[in-house]
């Protein structure tokens, strides 16, 4: 019995239905293709706004930004300078007596004496820093924030910081310049230089009638003869009229690799003792730095002593100290002497490491822990 073959279909239905198929197909997945560009190119618009977002709030708090640009913003930020120091508002920073300017600001540390409060906000800026960045090598901060209280408080010693103090860091009076090798040969190259520029802003007329001090000049509190100081970066903050006045040193600053330049234990300044005058033993604000002296004019008969081991400075040379030790300086010699000049910059300690740097700078911003307070 024969059997019938299927029948087959035609071969232009066959291909109607193929090509009709592959139409579809195609058109579908140039559909997909062009959704999936819209969703990526939202994607890419959401990654894009977002990173432009926590890049604001960074720059914003953190706050950390380079020397040169915290000068080229100071006008804005400092809020006006009077005489080379800060005013804010209808507060002034400042009250000038026969010439004779005295700190009165409440954010000056060396003027807050600290307490339970300054305790609770720095542990709260150390929250805020390890939650944006890492708590990675911050056992000694957290361990000083932590202990404040206890190290601040305790009895007299010879070594007692008045704000912070960073435990388990290497201690002594004095440090031998190769701790700061680099810095300390800038400076010391440098010598000619600020020396020159020492002259020209020491030698101007008296800032205004009544007055003793050039313009930009600061005089302290000393138990006799008259210390003063021309301050560049005053506690973090750099003073914008003193700064144009001095670009050279100024320069100089830029060029250190160790300075601190963002936060409040940060200061560089002239500081001149007139024959007779002494400087009264106290502490310094915290041992996570060390004042370099760079000597510019040095009679005989001026000395430094800190933590009981006297030191004298010496022309176109630094001298390193902590100025947590108890220290002193005074001028004995004759008027004809001439005062005592020193250029003073505040380095890093250089056992505080990379992140503890950082981290410092973002809990010590200036104007950090006042706007804290105020919350």
């Amino acid at each position: 019995m024969l059997r019938r073959s299927p029948r087959a279909l035609p071969l232009s239905t066959e291909m109607e239905w193929s090509l009709e198929n592959v139409r579809e197909m195609v058109a579908g997945g140039m559909q997909s293709i062009r959704e999936c560009e819209m969703c990526a190119l939202a994607i890419g618009i959401c990654v894009l706004l977002l990173f432009m977002w926590y890049c604001y709030r960074v720059g914003r708090e953190h706050g950390s930004s380079p020397l040169r640009s915290r000068y080229l913003s100071g006008s804005s930020r400092i809020g006006g300078v009077v005489g080379g120091f800060r005013s804010k508002g209808k507060h002034s920073l400042l009250e000038e007596q026969n010439g004779f300017a005295f700190c009165q600001s409440s954010e000056c540390f060396r003027c807050t004496s600290a307490g339970e409060s300054l305790n609770q906000r720095l542990y709260h800026s150390l929250q805020d820093y390890a939650k944006r960045y890492t708590w990675s090598g911050m056992g000694r901060v957290h361990k000083g924030v932590r202990d404040q209280g206890r190290y601040l408080n305790s009895k007299p010693t010879i070594q007692r910081p008045e704000v912070f103090f960073l435990p388990d860091l290497h201690s002594a009076p004095f440090f031998s310049r190769e701790v700061q090798r680099h810095d300390v040969e800038l400076l010391e190259q440098s010598f000619p230089t600020l020396l020159a520029e020492f002259e020209s802003i020491y030698h101007q007329p008296p800032a205004r009638s009544g007055s003793s001090l050039p313009p930009g000049w600061k005089a302290n509190n000393t138990p006799r003869g008259q210390w003063w100081t021309y301050y560049l970066v005053n506690q973090g903050t750099p003073l914008v009229l003193n700064v144009r006045r001095c670009p050279k040193a100024w320069r100089v600053l830029g060029q250190l690799r160790t300075f601190i330049a963002n936060n409040v234990f940060g200061n560089a300044c002239f500081s001149v003792l007139t024959p007779g005058a002494l400087i009264a033993e106290h502490y310094g604000p915290t041992n996570v730095r060390l004042r370099c002296h760079l000597g510019l004019k040095v009679p005989p008969l001026c000395e430094l002593v800190v933590g009981g081991e006297p030191q004298c400075w010496s022309e176109g040379s630094c001298l390193l100290f902590d100025d947590s030790f108890l220290h002193r300086a005074f001028h004995e010699g004759n008027p004809e002497d001439g005062p005592r000049v020193v250029f003073m910059v505040d380095l890093w300690h250089p056992n505080v490491a990379a992140a503890e740097r950082q981290a410092l700078d973002y809990i010590f911003t200036p104007g950090r822990l006042e706007d804290r307070e105020g919350k």
